[in-house]
């Protein structure tokens, strides 16, 4: 068994080295090991709307001069190894984080630091975080890498490094805020991102457009936590509020029709099979789409679609232009999903399937999008596990299974009632029927302590340098200007 996991912050007594000093390339077998996996598994989908792919590709030969970056890389792809090969303890890894955030926290007290190299470690580190379990208990840098990254002035309008941390960060935030419903804590309307769709047409320009529809999904996400929970007394004041509500959602599904009918054409299926056509005989179409920035786009598309149809102000998910919108949409997300062979987009992939997967009815669709995540887990070492119970419960598979339980534990006392009771008069064979029906009542779910919702993201509200509870404190001190010592070319 591994040790239990230090605290992030602590320095615990290394059983191994981890790297601190500059280096040509790497010779240790296991910090090769650990930097495959890295570019191999993780750095794949951390890349998957970066055209350059800074971290798979660019930043692990740049890490050979950085200690501080090479042990956040080393983090990562032994704790990806730990999530799909149970050979591996999470204590080498741990080691690789901890070794990373003393030499981030050592260089956030020099005034003089590359701010660069510091807000991408961050932006690492807070990935390893994700990739840990009881993910929202251990979030040391996930406000500091956002603070990190402002401090840096990256945006939407950035280049480079800038800019794959930039929608790294952001994306990541987006993915969690539709988990918990909740508002996006960076107002999209401020990231910079250009939204004239007059331009930029050619094939080339996928993740111009993928930035895009990211855009939108974030202000769709910000629409649906927004919805108010409570009615307005003053009728008047009631009806200007769904009024403002019902130009929203109309501004939003404008926008979604206008990106899908302005895309370049390398952004829409190379090819389409019915489920009858496909050879897995999948109860999903299978859509093919070429480039992983495409695949991506395309399941945030389906993604805000579908759950606009959820959220009309006006009409309920029962009428038919709503019921047939959102059917349409969480079915291709599924046909993408499941016919999907890269794994880049796996973390993409899980919170548009969840939210697909809500509305299925079909017992063999919702049999088969249990095997697209056990897949999915098989390949990446996502833990879904709460995601599959909320899904269970949603779609009443639970109730159902506890029903069945109990109609088994009826039929076994029965089987074993004594011979005298079943010759019984009509009047005590009935007491004995109500007795038995008492004995296997449908158990009440546990209590669940659920994580409030339509709020803005708790997660990110001190992630400015400026604030008072600012992250990083008693470490944190302001750079004299933001710089990188390196001659490298970000």
């Amino acid at each position: 068994m591994p040790p239990p996991p230090q605290s992030s912050y602590s320095n615990p007594e290394q059983t191994l080295t981890p790297p601190n000093e500059t280096r040509d390339l790497l010779t240790s077998q296991e910090e090769v090991l650990f930097m495959q996996v890295f570019v191999e598994e993780v750095g794949l989908w951390m890349d998957s709307m970066d055209p350059h792919k800074h971290f798979s590709r660019l930043l692990p030969f740049h890490s050979l001069g950085e200690p501080m970056l090479l042990n956040a890389f080393l983090a990562c792809g032994a704790r990806h190894l730990t999530l799909v090969n149970p050979a591996y303890h999470e204590d080498k890894a741990l080691h690789y984080y901890d070794t990373a955030t003393r030499g981030l926290l050592k260089s956030l007290q020099n005034p003089n630091r590359d701010t660069v190299i510091c807000a991408t470690t961050a932006v690492i580190l807070n990935v390893y975080e994700i990739m840990s379990e009881r993910a929202l208990q251990r979030m040391n840098h996930i406000a500091g890498a956002r603070a990190l990254i402002k401090e840096c002035g990256w945006s939407a309008r950035s280049v480079g490094i800038g800019a794959a941390c930039f929608w790294l960060n952001v994306g990541m935030e987006l993915l969690s805020c539709l988990h918990f419903n909740w508002q996006v804590a960076w107002e999209p309307d401020d990231w910079g991102v250009d939204m004239n769709f007059d331009r930029e047409h050619k094939s080339g320009q996928e993740e111009v457009w993928t930035y895009r529809i990211v855009y939108i999904v974030a202000k769709v996400a910000n629409f649906r936590a927004s919805i108010p929970r409570h009615v307005d007394p003053n009728q008047a004041g009631q009806n200007f509020r769904e009024q403002e509500r019902f130009e929203q959602w109309n501004r939003l599904r404008d926008w979604c029709d206008s990106w899908n009918e302005n895309i370049p054409r390398t952004m829409h299926p190379m090819g389409y099979l019915y489920p009858y056509q496909t050879t897995s005989k999948s109860a999903f179409p299978e859509v093919w789409l070429i480039k992983r920035t495409t695949i991506v786009a395309r399941l945030f598309y389906h993604t805000a679609m579908c759950l606009l149809s959820q959220i009309h102000p006006r009409l309920s998910i029962q009428t038919p232009e709503m019921h047939d919108m959102q059917l349409a949409h969480s079915h291709q997300i599924c046909g993408i999903s499941a016919h999907v062979k890269d794994r880049g987009v796996a973390s993409v992939a899980l919170r548009s399937l969840a939210i697909a997967a809500e509305c299925l009815v079909s017992r063999r669709e919702q049999e088969e999008v249990l095997q697209i995540f056990a897949k999915i887990k098989r390949e990446t070492g996502w833990r879904i596990g709460s995601l599959i119970t909320e899904l269970r419960e949603k779609w009443g598979w639970n109730i159902e299974e506890a029903f069945q339980q109990q109609q088994q534990q009826q039929q076994q006392q029965q089987q074993t009632m004594p011979t005298t009771m079943m010759h019984n008069p009509p009047m005590n064979d009935f007491h004995y029927q109500q007795q038995t029906t008492s004995l296997a009542p449908v158990p009440a779910p546990p209590p669940v302590h659920a994580v409030p919702r339509g709020i803005v993201n708790p997660l990110m509200r001190t992630a400015d340098f400026s604030a008072p509870t600012h992250p990083y404190q008693n470490y944190y001190v302001a750079p004299n200007q933001h710089h990188h010592n390196s001659h490298y070319q970000y």
